[in-house]
């Protein structure tokens, strides 16, 4: 494809994402499942071109709230086409801004593939936005700090004086992270055969089963992987896993399992002795989790879909030593990874969420036997999904939980090595731990 071809492309594919994930009354679908449905109806076009459309439209989604700032400011609509003008602009061009702009008009060159010429009112935003910084002194908070503006209040509370340097965080790079399967070997086995294969990695500051990955490679197609002798999974969700204290001989719930990354993690740390059970609403998560669960070689877990009118829970109550309530949520600690989300999501999707995290956990708390542990997750930046969230369900004295203080925990679990944090729970960022943003509750039920 021409470069005028893929801008055309990838002005198409924003539109795309336009309809179906950021409009009003979109279903909000995630952008990535959007593009990939996109590319599959195109299979013309190729591995590079597709890579090239995807840097563009990604571009264009990871700086849409400055994007708009400069927009509205010369007051032009948020169109695909100008919001990819203003990204192409704006996004370092060098320092000739007449040269660079006349490269970007040149690509809107009304050929078959490429997109329609520039008119006049995009030619005059052209040439307003040429030179500007991407980050303008006079933004407000929000499109300067590429956050939308009803999070601020929140991550204020959360931050304070570091928001700045956490709103960066959010921004960067997020690493790949890589889990040693204790069933099938340690962290050293598993580092020594990614080097065979030419994979560098070093271990993880805090996970004692982890190695971070200097630069993104395809690691599905390694041996370590396909043994399954490593799981791809985030540093910090390691740390949840770890802190759930999951032994051998155990009974296991992982109530909100997803694909069953704690899960894997939890029934290594269980040597495959004792029982977890995977618990999810979605019978497809619950699908690729029995392939994951096979290929790590786990024996001791077994799947069950939570149904309305379900009486599962009622027959187990009591019953469990370890709950693990890995909540659905904003997923405001996941946004260097998921840009659009932060596009996505609402504050009545908070609303809702806090309401919906209340009711699960009151029905998990009833699996956990007296003397056993609940495990409240969340992969959120937000009080309102954490502290707020823990001080409710303690305020109402069910099952009369208590904290388990996660520095005494931590010095048990990982010996010699230095807590991630202070306080009562377990509270990660990109900023302080590079880590995605996690936050971890243990509670004990009186025995």
């Amino acid at each position: 494809m021409t470069p005028s071809a893929r801008v055309a492309a990838a002005i198409a594919l924003l539109g795309t994402l336009e309809e179906h994930c950021f409009a009003p009354g979109a279903r909000r679908r995630p952008a990535d499942a959007v593009a990939a449905d996109f590319f599959r109806e195109r299979r013309f076009i190729g591995g590079g071109d597709r890579r090239a459309v995807a840097e563009h439209a990604w571009g264009v989604v990871r700086q849409r709230l400055r994007l708009e700032w400069h927009l509205a400011r010369i007051g032009m609509a948020s169109t695909p086409r100008l919001l990819l003008l203003a990204q192409m602009l704006l996004a370092g061009q060098g320092d000739d801004h007449g040269r660079a702009r006349q490269a970007v008009e040149a690509v809107f060159d009304g050929t078959h593939y490429g997109p329609p010429v520039l008119d006049a009112g995009e030619r005059r935003a052209a040439a307003a936005l040429a030179g500007r910084a991407l980050v303008d002194p006079a933004m407000p908070d929000g499109p300067r700090l590429n956050l939308p503006d009803w999070v601020l209040p929140a991550l204020r509370r959360r931050f304070g004086a570091a928001l700045a340097a956490e709103a960066a965080a959010l921004e960067g790079d997020a690493p790949v992270d890589l889990r040693a399967n204790l069933l099938k070997g340690d962290r050293g086995r598993a580092a020594a055969l990614l080097a065979a294969e030419g994979i560098g990695s070093t271990p993880t500051r805090f996970s004692p089963w982890g190695l971070r990955l200097p630069a993104r490679r395809p690691i599905t197609g390694s041996a370590a992987y396909r043994e399954g002798l490593v799981e791809v999974q985030d540093e910090g969700s390691q740390l949840i896993a770890l802190l759930a204290d999951a032994r051998p001989g155990m009974r296991v719930a992982d109530y909100c399992a997803g694909a069953a990354g704690k899960t894997l993690a939890m029934a290594a740390t269980m040597g495959n002795r004792g029982r977890i059970t995977a618990c999810d609403t979605s019978p497809p998560r619950l699908e690729g989790a029995a392939k994951r669960l096979k290929r790590a070689g786990v024996d001791n877990a077994e799947r069950h879909l939570l149904a309305p009118g379900d009486r599962w829970a009622k027959r187990r109550a009591g019953s469990f030593d370890r709950v693990l309530v890995d909540a659905p949520c904003t997923g405001t600690g996941t946004w260097r990874r998921n840009p659009d989300a932060r596009l996505r999501t609402q504050p009545e999707d908070l609303a809702e969420l806090v309401a919906v995290q209340h009711d699960i956990l009151a029905r998990a708390a009833e699996l956990v036997r007296p003397g056993g542990r609940l495990i409240y997750a969340t992969c959120s930046l937000l009080p309102e999904e954490n502290e707020e969230q823990m001080e409710r369900f303690l305020a109402r004295g069910e099952g009369r939980f208590v904290p388990v203080p996660i520095d005494g925990l931590w010095t048990a679990l990982v010996p010699g090595v230095a807590a991630p944090c202070a306080g009562p729970f377990l509270s990660l960022s990109p900023g302080a731990q590079g880590t995605d943003g996690f936050f971890c509750a243990v509670l004990e039920r009186a025995a």
